[in-house]
């Protein structure tokens, strides 16, 4: 059953419709249906895919500039196969990279949801939301509320408790894994807040980040989904090496063969997407490559006007003037004339 997913939006049509009102009837001045896309129907988006069976290919964006790059990258493989990104990813990494903030959930919902609407008025592709650890449980129903107004899909929520580390520093920094029970308390107040049935929780695993080994992920994966009520968990590792990974996928799978599983591989980044979803993952994130590109890329050419005492000699290497302001305006959204 490698790579199959759940039956998990028969009922989509119905919240749908029953969402997409919202824009039309606040009449926003801002455009929340990108390129015409309405709320409701982006909201239903991952589950849609998961029911076709896709293999979804996510990107991280941090900006509305960064999602129209998203929404125009495209690829041919070997194989003449022509590839595309499903979806966008808004990471609380690079959504504090990019306020010079560490992250340490120091940017707060309100900051990260004006980063949400930047990216949602330009493109049509569904979002999926890192959540962090979702904050007190009693505070994170009101966040699930928020996402799904905005039309996001689902929302990732990662087992720590306390002051959070980035996951990515491993066992160098403290990784205190909350209790089994109240993170699953959490989820269920998160389910319990939807108001539609299309908005995904993901319980994302972070056993193997805190050195605790995979039967320790595998008990945490079965209570989040069997009792918390999660629609679907991440897999998390910092090691280089994939054999971890593709050993918890291979496992988790026999025993779940319909839960949605999403894989990061930023360190391990020698994996490939066929091989991770032929071990049973349905869903790949690049997690913060577009932002770490931009920094090389932007030091590059700052340091080669300093040398140079002009900026001739980046011509080669940055997008032209006109060409920028052409991109930014052939994307524009038209609002409504009574907006």
């Amino acid at each position: 059953m490698a790579g199959s997913v759940p039956s998990l939006c028969s009922n989509v049509s119905r919240s749908a419709r029953r969402a997409a009102p919202l824009c039309l009837e606040q009449r926003c001045t801002y455009s929340v249906r990108a390129a015409g896309i309405r709320p409701g129907d982006r909201l239903g988006g991952m589950r849609r895919m998961l029911e076709e069976g896709r293999f979804i290919r996510i990107i991280e964006v941090h900006s509305g500039f960064s999602a129209i790059v998203a929404d125009r990258a495209k690829g041919v493989r070997p194989d003449g196969s022509e590839v595309s990104y499903d979806m966008v990813w808004s990471s609380s990494l690079t959504s504090s990279a990019i306020k010079g903030k560490p992250d340490i959930e120091v940017v707060d919902t309100t900051q990260r949801c004006q980063i949400v609407q930047d990216v949602l008025e330009v493109t049509d592709k569904p979002m999926l939301y890192d959540g962090d650890t979702g904050g007190l449980k009693e505070l994170f129903p009101f966040t699930v509320r928020t996402l799904e107004r905005l039309g996001v899909s689902g929302t990732v929520i990662e087992d720590k408790r306390g002051l959070k580390q980035n996951s990515l520093f491993g066992t160098d920094r403290e990784q205190a894994l909350e209790d089994i029970d109240v993170f699953c308390e959490k989820i269920q107040a998160g389910k319990r807040a939807q108001v539609t049935e299309d908005f995904m929780i993901f319980a994302r695993l972070e056993a193997l980040i805190a050195g605790l080994g995979e039967d320790e992920a595998m008990k945490r994966a079965h209570a989040f989904v069997r009792e918390g009520g999660a629609d679907g968990i991440m897999i998390h590792s910092k090691d280089k090496n994939p054999a971890e990974v593709f050993s918890f996928l291979t496992r988790y799978r026999k025993e779940e063969p319909k839960v949605p599983i999403i894989v990061v591989p930023t360190s391990y980044n020698s994996a490939h997407e066929d091989e991770l979803k032929a071990a049973g993952a349905n869903v790949c994130i690049y997690a913060n490559q577009l932002l770490r590109a931009s920094y090389l890329a932007m030091l590059d050419a700052a340091n080669k006007m300093l040398v140079a005492g002009r900026s001739k000699e980046v011509d080669g290497q940055i997008l032209p003037t006109r060409d920028m302001i052409t991109l930014i305006d052939d994307n524009a959204v038209n609002l409504p004339k009574d907006a």
